[in-house]
């Protein structure tokens, strides 16, 4: 890192780089956003750029919501989810319903905007549950499996928890770090059901998990509550939510990113939550490895799940009296 191609053009305060025939200038490009590691704007551009092919797909045709750290991420950043009116012509906008309103947020759809949105020190692209042709209906189920501090192994357990009982229902579930401490569950939906009852089906999938190991999961929202146990989160299904993108770079000390695994990676006891950076994800990718291939094309209804989940549900309750 960085790759420096002839896409780069450099001048003495800037450079331009050009990416499938566009053309946009990068500002500041060896500002330093993660002081610690010492990356700098161009190379957080050039990791994108570099993991495009394989970040894209998950990406495309969704709502973004930036996290942008413009004086590096020891700094105050913040989340931006409008379009500045001066982002380029070409990169896509779409309009979400707010109170009051609408929301103009960018549509990353290829290589040019991913990279742009860098450039703009946008470290952290978020990702809606839904595609812009279908707004109100997700296409993916998230449960994020928040752990206590330093309890990855906690973490690792909980989504085999929540494994075990979306293939009990029939889904295929595929997992992901989030970068940070936890990992995501995920499952990718036919959109046929609107967030309500996508919601609702997880509320209670992650009820039923948690009251199955109530000494190592909750999902209790409040903190002091949780009593060092699991957090299973299912409250991002839910309209105008996001969650991190995958191949997506958290705003942490290492630059760590949001990967993409295979279950049995998952299960490797050397496994760290922040085990892969912007600096080892290119290689991984260029590798051809891609755990989630399947992910594309495994769009599944949740009716036949929200029945069976019914059922479990009866089973599991305390007869009466």
């Amino acid at each position: 890192m960085p790759c420096r191609s002839s896409r780069w053009v450099w001048t003495i305060f800037y450079c331009v780089v050009t990416v499938d025939g566009r053309r946009f200038e990068v500002t500041h490009p060896d500002k330093v956003l993660f002081p610690a590691d010492g990356i700098a704007k161009a190379d957080l551009v050039d990791y994108y750029l570099q993991v495009a092919e394989a970040a894209l797909p998950h990406i495309r045709d969704r709502p973004v919501t930036m996290t942008r750290y413009p004086d590096g991420i020891d700094r105050q950043g913040f989340f931006q989810k409008d379009a500045p009116a001066y982002f380029p012509e070409w990169v896509p906008r779409v309009q979400l319903a707010k109170r009051g309103g609408t929301v103009a947020h960018v549509v990353c759809n290829d290589a040019a905007t991913l990279a742009y949105l860098a450039a703009q020190a946008c470290t952290t692209p978020h990702i809606g549950l839904s595609r812009t042709s279908k707004l109100g209906n997700p296409d993916r189920l998230v449960f994020d499996i928040d752990p206590p501090q330093d309890a990855f192994a906690e973490a690792v357990a909980g989504a085999q928890a929540v494994r075990q009982l979306l293939e009990e229902l029939g889904l295929q579930p595929f997992v992901k770090t989030t970068g940070s401490k936890g990992v995501h569950v995920e499952v990718a939906l036919d959109g046929s059901a609107d967030f309500g009852a996508v919601r609702e089906f997880a509320a209670v999938a992650g009820d039923l998990v948690a009251a199955r190991d109530p000494t190592r999961l909750t999902t209790e929202f409040r903190k002091e509550r949780r009593e060092g146990r699991v957090f299973v989160d299912t409250t991002r299904n839910a309209y105008a939510q996001t969650i991190v993108a995958p191949y997506a770079v958290r705003a942490l000390p290492g630059a760590p990113v949001a990967t993409p695994l295979t279950w049995e990676e998952l299960t490797d006891p050397k496994l760290r939550p922040k085990e892969f950076s912007l600096r080892s994800i290119p290689s991984r990718v260029e590798q051809g490895v891609d755990p989630w291939a399947g992910m594309l094309v495994s769009g599944q209804p949740l009716e036949p799940a929200r029945a069976r989940l019914a059922e479990l549900v009866r089973a599991a309750a305390p007869p009466d009296g």
